[in-house]
């Protein structure tokens, strides 16, 4: 079985050359990218949203294109668009950006729904069609994408149905005024992301993919993750609870999260560490309850704390 922990390692080993102090974003990333998610970052300008994705890239070695959301971007300008060749009489197609192996999609809420949408067969099923032509994606296929939450002038906010598509959500914040004295010393001559080299192939994270599924997850275990989830849609502060593929989500994360950490099976521990990442962006608070400032994080972690955590004992013995 492939060593996750040690290919892990390698990859934030990497990262945090160039990038500094974001070692619990790093093991989020790469939970996400195990799992065969997909990543969404919210958080102000200048925290390294990008660097993380370029930096990502690079040490997997893995193709990596940008795009730049802006309210005038059509969906062909994502996906690709057939051109008519004179000399041949026929029509090429040109692929576009979402033919990498990692994608940022730079200020995602910036650009139309149409154009939004033109992600959602790449990210769900890992293929792309295009005048009727269904192309393949080359594995493994990432896409991060990121948005501002201060400023809302111009922006299309992504609908429930689009969200539910990330697997995880989560914000880098600010440095440490020690971290940010490192970034600094580091930056003076060069910036080290430009001579960042591949760690790991693209085929031996694909392999790491392949490993996670085949953590185990104990019954008990399974049953504590599905009691989390429904209670999402008994909670009285929300309106829309997780989805099943909510469940689906937080099931194939806990065991990339324990993979990670170097074990062979899922703890109730695991559960807990990502159960807020992968949640909060798919729950829709009651208005009632926004008016009293409460967050989807708060929530998840009322939730949590009241539920009993399964023990080895049985019960019936």
């Amino acid at each position: 079985m492939v060593d996750v922990t040690a290919t892990a390692r390698k990859i934030i080993a990497n990262v945090e050359l160039a990038i500094v102090g974001k070692r619990q974003q790093l093991i989020f990333s790469l939970v996400s990218w195990f799992s065969g998610g997909h990543i969404l970052l919210e958080d102000v300008p200048g925290v390294a949203k990008t660097m993380l994705a370029r930096a990502l890239a690079k040490s997997v070695g893995c193709n990596f294109k940008r795009i730049q959301c802006t309210p005038d971007l059509l969906p062909t300008d994502v996906t690709g668009v057939s051109i008519f060749n004179q000399k041949t009489a026929e029509f090429e197609f040109r692929e576009g950006p979402l033919f990498a192996q990692l994608v940022l999609a730079d200020e995602i809420n910036r650009t139309t729904p149409r154009t939004q949408a033109a992600l959602l067969e790449a990210m769900a099923e890992g293929r792309i069609t295009v005048d009727g032509v269904t192309h393949s994606l080359e594995v493994p296929f990432l896409v991060i994408a990121t948005q501002n939450p201060i400023d809302h002038e111009g922006t299309f906010p992504l609908p429930e149905a689009q969200l539910d598509r990330f697997l995880m959500k989560f914000n880098l914040g600010y440095p440490t005024m020690e971290e940010e004295l490192d970034m600094l010393r580091i930056l003076q001559e060069t910036h080290p992301l430009e001579t960042l080299q591949p760690v790991i192939t693209p085929d031996e994270l694909v392999a790491c993919q392949q490993a996670v599924r085949q953590i185990h997850i104990d019954d008990r275990v399974r049953r504590y993750l599905m009691e989390i989830i429904h209670e999402t849609r008994d909670c009285e502060d929300l309106a829309l609870g997780a989805s099943p593929r909510a469940s689906i989500a937080l099931f194939r994360t806990s065991q990339a999260m324990a993979a990670l950490r170097g074990r062979q099976y899922v703890l109730p521990d695991d559960v807990k560490k990502i159960v807020s990442p992968v949640l909060q962006h798919r729950l829709i608070l009651n208005p009632e309850s926004r008016l009293r400032k409460v967050t989807a994080a708060q929530v998840i972690e009322e939730i949590v704390s009241n539920i009993a955590v399964p023990t080895l004992e049985d019960p019936e013995a």
